[in-house]
């Protein structure tokens, strides 16, 4: 008898120990929201809740990844030693001084001077100007986005890949492995860039047979193109069609909107210095980067390429003042939630907001509605129906809640995608990039943004934003409140599994 009542007992002291111990744990340098996702789940599943929270619990990469970053950051900070935190031809006004000074000691990267060469909202307009680059390389080219298919739309852009290892070039791709796998012709595109003598790699490879192991949950969301050292692109675009491969998006016209902006000057050099940090970590190859700018030291100038940057110009014009913003589990200090929330705090008229996918966390939350209660004019652009089901309910919980404090949420028309990422503020600040204003893009994804100011990158992202509002309706506050209680509930389950960092 004794021991047939062990068995069970047994069973349900160890888990109530195991809830002991998992209250005490999963707080520990973790957000609220997520420590609450968390325990949650460990205290009503925690057969399930207790393997995944092993697995996938820290917002942080181990291991090599993490020695690498830390490595890279160090060296940053070594080779921009001699760079001002902005360019000398820009007086910053009040607060955005200290928010570069901010993000540079998170990433190490400066405020440097960037010519802006056109943004551009044209989806195919955009492949066709990156593929037009390609054509022009001399010596190498170096591709890095999430995303990458080859399909009616990107032909041209891989074929020019292959044009330029004919004449002599060096071409080198990085594409997140989970991101792009799932799109048609994928093991064919490998093949092919092996077949034409392009070096490529997947980032974040999940590829167990091989010996590569990694937390399935991570990707490597960045976009970028730089030519030569000399001229790169950047933005929210993926290489892959509008419709992103499926007859369903093609019959009832889903499209998604992005924008890119095409760059020259010293800010080549920090995208660069990215690009160089996620090859060698999947490559193990070290590959150089042009100078910001010749320091006069023959000894340290010998150990760097040659700048490939026009004589530094005065900020105006399409001379901008901007920074590069990395992130990713590789950064334990968050620098694109800690640069946003503190740009945020600096509206004082009005704060513009792109985001396909809104999840933000508290203290974004609180910097958006903190600005509207303030008497900010505060907008929100999302998609009326967002691409994925659980951000589409995730996203709409926060609605409530913004509405109250005063924001004003247009919503971009279905079936298309709003997808492009950013901000204004006071039509004088602009962040663009691949890094939504979501957990995913604070905690999991490898980001880049870009910080821009005093140029004419803010008129044009002002111009891309009025185009949205142009497009959208606003969500009516006095009728939001209707929406059934199965969409209520869902909201909330999707809030709360967001969480789960």
């Amino acid at each position: 008898m004794n021991g047939l009542f062990l068995g069970p007992s047994f069973f349900v002291v160890i888990e109530y120990l195991i809830k002991i111990i998992a209250v005490g744990v999963v707080p520990e340098n973790r957000k609220p929201s997520a420590s609450t996702a968390w325990l949650l789940l460990i205290l009503f599943m925690p057969i399930v809740g207790v393997p995944l929270f092993l697995i996938l619990g820290s917002p942080y990469v181990s291991g090599r990844r993490a020695r690498i970053q830390a490595s890279a950051n160090k060296l940053l900070k070594l080779g921009t030693d001699g760079v001002p935190n902005s360019p000398e031809s820009v007086t910053l006004p009040r607060g955005l001084g200290e928010v570069v000074e901010l993000s540079r000691s998170l990433t190490s990267l400066p405020m440097v001077t960037g010519v802006n060469h056109g943004i551009i909202m044209d989806y195919e307009a955009s492949i066709e100007r990156m593929t037009r680059l390609v054509e022009t390389a001399e010596e190498e080219v170096n591709v890095e986005i999430y995303i990458m298919a080859r399909d009616d739309t990107t032909r041209p852009f891989f074929d020019a890949l292959e044009a330029a290892v004919k004449r002599g070039v060096t071409v080198r791709v990085l594409m997140d492995h989970i991101g792009s796998r799932k799109y048609s012709g994928f093991h064919q595109l490998l093949k092919d860039m092996t077949t034409a003598g392009i070096e490529w790699h997947l980032m974040m490879p999940c590829l167990p047979l091989q010996g590569k192991v990694r937390r399935i949950d991570l990707r490597n969301h960045r976009k970028l193109l730089i030519v030569d050292g000399r001229v790169a692109v950047m933005g929210s675009q993926n290489m892959i069609e509008a419709p992103y491969g499926s007859p369903k998006n093609k019959k009832i016209g889903r499209r998604w909107n992005d924008i890119t902006v095409e760059l020259t000057g010293e800010i080549v050099s920090s995208l660069e210095a990215i690009f160089v940090v996620d090859w060698y970590t999947e490559s193990h190859e070290v590959i150089d980067i042009h100078a910001y700018r010749g320091t006069g030291d023959p000894a340290v100038d010998s150990h760097i390429l040659p700048s490939r940057h026009d004589q530094r110009r005065d900020v105006g014009g399409d001379v901008n003042a901007v920074q590069l913003i990395p992130s990713g589990p590789g950064f334990r200090t968050d620098p694109n939630l800690r640069s946003f929330t503190s740009l945020m705090y600096l509206a004082k008229h009005r704060l513009a907001v792109v985001s396909p996918y809104f999840v933000p966390d508290e203290s974004l939350l609180a910097a958006i509605t903190t600005a509207a209660f303030r008497g900010v004019t505060v907008e929100l652009y999302v998609s009326e129906q967002a691409d994925q089901f659980a951000v589409d309910r995730a996203q709409s919980s926060y609605y409530q809640a913004l509405l109250d404090a005063g924001v004003k949420i247009y919503q971009y028309p279905a079936p298309e995608v709003l997808h492009t990422k950013g901000f204004l503020v006071d039509d004088e600040i602009a962040v663009m990039g691949s890094s939504n204003l979501d957990m995913r893009s604070f905690g999991l994804n490898y980001e880049i943004s870009l910080l821009a100011y005093g140029g004419d990158i803010v008129e044009q992202l002002r111009d891309v934003v009025a185009d949205y509002a142009s497009r959208s309706s606003l969500l009516d506050p006095e009728t939001w409140p209707d929406r059934s209680l199965a969409r209520r509930y869902s909201e909330s389950v999707m809030r709360l599994t967001s969480a789960l960092q």
